[in-house]
C-alpha cells in the first residue's frame, strides 16, 4: 500500500508545494485535484493541482520529473462533480471534463480518475436511472479505451439545503453499487471507497470491502464522529451535518485497526488516502500541514 492524502486541503500551494508537503508528512502519493480553474462552489471543490487542459506529453513530462524528484507518486487524479446534474447542459460541461480528466491521465500514466455518478436529487433512484444508462456506459468506455480505471466515491453529497432530499451521488450505497456493476460489468468501472461515509449513514463500513474487493480501484482514509445526542434530537431524516462530524482519522468512530485489517486480507495494496474535512484543523494553512502529519503518523502503524 502507498499512504497519501487528498491535495484540496491545500489550495493555496502549487503542486511542487503540495509535493513538498507530502514529504514533509511522511506520504508516498497524493490524490491530486483537477477542477477546471475558477472560483470554488462549494468546500474542497474547485481546487486545480493540475490543469488538465494543458496536459500535453510535454506538461506530462513536467510534472512526472518534479514528483519523482520529490519521491511521490500520483494515486489519482480527483475531480467531483455532478454527472447527472438536472440541467442537462451543466451536466454535458462536467462530463466533458472527466473525458479530460481521462485523457490527461492517460497522458501522465496515472492509472485512476476519481469522481462521482452524480444524481438528480429531486428525483428518486429509480428515476434517476435512466440518466444513469444514458450517461455513464460511454464514459466508462472512454475510460477503458485510454487504460483507465474510474473510482466512485461513495459519498451521499446530502450535506446542505440545496443538496435536500437525496443527495447528489447515486452511489451512496452497497443495493446501488451491485446494481451499477450488473448495468456496467466492465472492470474498469470501480469505488473510490471511504469508510466515513457508511458510518455516518449507519451501516457496516467494512462488509464492502470483502464484497466489492475487485472493485477497491482507490481508497479514501476519513473518520466521523457520529453525535448521539444530536441524533437522538433531529433522527436520521435531519440534515446529516446536525448530527455526524467528520474528523481526522483516529479522531472519529472508526476502528482503523480492523479497518486495515479487513483490507490487507481482501488483498488491496493501493493507495490509501487521508481526506481532511476536519474543521476543528482548517484555521490555516500551518494547521491544515499539521492534520496532515497527524494522520500519517496515526495510520502508519497499520499499514504493511
Amino acid at each position: 500500500m502507498k499512504l497519501g492524502f487528498v491535495s484540496a486541503i491545500l489550495p493555496e500551494l502549487d503542486l511542487s508545494g503540495v509535493f513538498d508537503a507530502a514529504v514533509a508528512a511522511g506520504f508516498d502519493c497524493v490524490e491530486v485535484m483537477c477542477w477546471p480553474p475558477g472560483k470554488a462552489e462549494r468546500r474542497y471543490a474547485g481546487v486545480t493541482h493540475i490543469d488538465v487542459t494543458t496536459v500535453d506529453a510535454g506538461e506530462a513530462r513536467r510534472i512526472n520529473d518534479l514528483a519523482e524528484s520529490k519521491g511521490i507518486a500520483i494515486s489519482g487524479l480527483g475531480y467531483y462533480p455532478n454527472p447527472l446534474a438536472p440541467d442537462r447542459a451543466e451536466a454535458a460541461v462536467y462530463v466533458e471534463h472527466i473525458e479530460a480528466v481521462i485523457r490527461a491521465a492517460k497522458t501522465l500514466g496515472v492509472p485512476v480518475v476519481n469522481t462521482f455518478i452524480g444524481r438528480d436529487w429531486h428525483l428518486s433512484i429509480d428515476d434517476n436511472w435512466p440518466r444513469f444508462r444514458e450517461t455513464w456506459p460511454p464514459l466508462i468506455r472512454y475510460a477503458e479505451d485510454h487504460g483507465i480505471k474510474i473510482g466512485i466515491e461513495n459519498c451521499p453529497m446530502l450535506f446542505s439545503n440545496d443538496e435536500w432530499p437525496g443527495g447528489k451521488n447515486l452511489a451512496y450505497a452497497p443495493t446501488i453499487w451491485r446494481r451499477m456493476f450488473e448495468e456496467i460489468p466492465s472492470p474498469s468501472f470501480g469505488l473510490n471507497y471511504d469508510p466515513s461515509h457508511m458510518m455516518w449513514l449507519q451501516m457496516d463500513y467494512l462488509a464492502p470491502i470483502r464484497e466489492f474487493a475487485s472493485r477497491l480501484h482507490h481508497v479514501h482514509a476519513k473518520d466521523v464522529r457520529v453525535d448521539r445526542h444530536r441524533l437522538n434530537d433531529v433522527g436520521t431524516m435531519g440534515t446529516p451535518l446536525q448530527y455526524h462530524t467528520p474528523k481526522l482519522p483516529g479522531l472519529g468512530d472508526g476502528n482503523w485497526g480492523m479497518f486495515f485489517s479487513v483490507l490487507t486480507d481482501a488483498g488491496y495494496d493501493g493507495p490509501v488516502c487521508v481526506e481532511v474535512e476536519d474543521r476543528a484543523y482548517e484555521g490555516s494553512l500551518e494547521k491544515r500541514q499539521a492534520s496532515l502529519v497527524q494522520s500519517a503518523r496515526y495510520l502508519r502503524q497499520f499499514m504493511p
